[in-house]
């Protein structure tokens, strides 16, 4: 009974730690989000930055270059999307039209007979209802400008991050480490050198995860004729950065635009694409390509998404899976049930770990 009452008060403890941290980062999300973007990328683009160092460009040229192919490949990304969306938007009205008018048909007929009078009263009764919350429409208009603005905010921080993370990552993780108690430094580098193979396996296999979604929806789309397909497989390719869930939405998302477009039966066609693919994806693509460097049971992942998301909404999601996996990846390290050696360099590294104490790494630049 003292074992169980001591146990329970430790975990209590632990609990409520956890919690309050969770709240605290929520309150400074707009900071946390995109340094975690950030860490995101490096882990990405990394070995770019690696490559061109090692052919004798410098470390802080090399960084910068790298961003810089960061952001173009976004801004064409953005372009390319934008402009499938302006020029396939009107064919998708005309045919949401032609399906409302179906619709309408099917009213009017047997055996519900619905007459037009009706209908007319009906969509009357819906534009009331939308002009009456004008005022709301004006306060969600401010309050997407000040999003707006943080998002602005968050990308600054991000890119401004992911550079110095590139050009300096080893030595502001060295200027960390030296807050703690120097009995620390080792094992916590090692757990940390540790996680940061598991971040980095997680990334590139979600990356090649999602580009193989993208490709087999957007071209069973095109196969059917589903407009939008571009967009479609952005978005799912954003999608499965989001485990479970992520996948889920995008799919319902096709599947419901190639209802209004294209018709039910086509719709049905897309919903087996959709659902093959994804069979693919979880049965063969992320046991082979992840394996035992993010090993998280599949409850963990719901659980995880489903606290992030309430405490973090969609960036808490988003962050949950690898944060888990990581955080995984170290408790074992520091208990001592850690794998060999990791084989790449530390977090946000920019050259090999020291084999040494981590007080003996050259401090971070004033």
């Amino acid at each position: 009974m003292q074992i169980a009452t001591a146990w329970a008060w430790r975990l209590l403890v632990l609990g409520a730690a956890i919690y309050f941290l969770l709240k605290l980062l929520a309150l400074f999300i707009v900071l946390v989000a995109p340094v975690l973007i950030a860490v995101l990328l490096v882990a990405l683009v990394k070995p770019l930055t690696d490559a061109l160092t090692a052919a004798r460009v410098p470390r802080g040229v090399a960084a910068l270059l790298t961003v810089l192919l960061v952001i173009a490949v976004v801004a064409g990304l953005v372009t390319v999307v934008g402009t499938q969306v302006v020029s396939g938007f009107p064919e998708l009205q005309r045919q949401a039209q032609a399906g409302v008018d179906e619709v309408r048909r099917w009213l009017a007929g047997p055996p519900l007979h619905v007459t037009t009078n009706q209908i007319a009263g009906y969509l009357d009764q819906i534009r009331t209802s939308l002009g009456g919350g004008r005022g709301q429409v004006v306060s969600g208009a401010l309050a997407a400008t000040a999003t707006a603005g943080h998002v602005l905010a968050g990308v600054f921080i991000a890119l401004f991050s992911t550079y110095f993370f590139l050009a300096q990552g080893r030595a502001i993780w060295v200027w960390l480490l030296r807050l703690l108690p120097r009995a620390a430094h080792q094992p916590l580098d090692v757990a940390a050198l540790r996680g940061w193979v598991t971040l980095t396996s997680f990334v590139r296999a979600t990356i090649v995860v999602a580009l193989t979604d993208a490709v087999g929806i957007a071209l069973g789309a095109a196969i059917l004729g589903v407009p939008l397909v571009v967009p479609l497989g952005v978005l799912v390719f954003l999608g499965a950065f989001v485990p479970v869930v992520g996948a889920l939405v995008s799919g319902s998302v096709a599947v419901l635009i190639a209802l209004v477009a294209v018709g039910p039966v086509k719709a049905l066609i897309m919903l087996a694409v959709v659902i093959g693919v994804q069979q693919l994806e979880s049965h063969v693509l992320q046991p082979f390509l992840l394996g035992r460097a993010v090993s998280v049971h599949p409850l963990a992942v719901i659980l995880g998404i489903a606290s992030g998301a309430l405490v973090a909404g969609i960036i808490g999601a988003l962050f949950a899976v690898p944060l888990i996996a990581t955080g995984n990846t170290m408790v074992q390290s520091l208990a001592g049930h850690g794998d060999a050696d990791p084989d790449d360099a530390g977090p946000l590294a920019d050259h090999e770990p020291t084999s040494g104490p981590v007080d003996d790494a050259p401090s971070a630049p004033d």
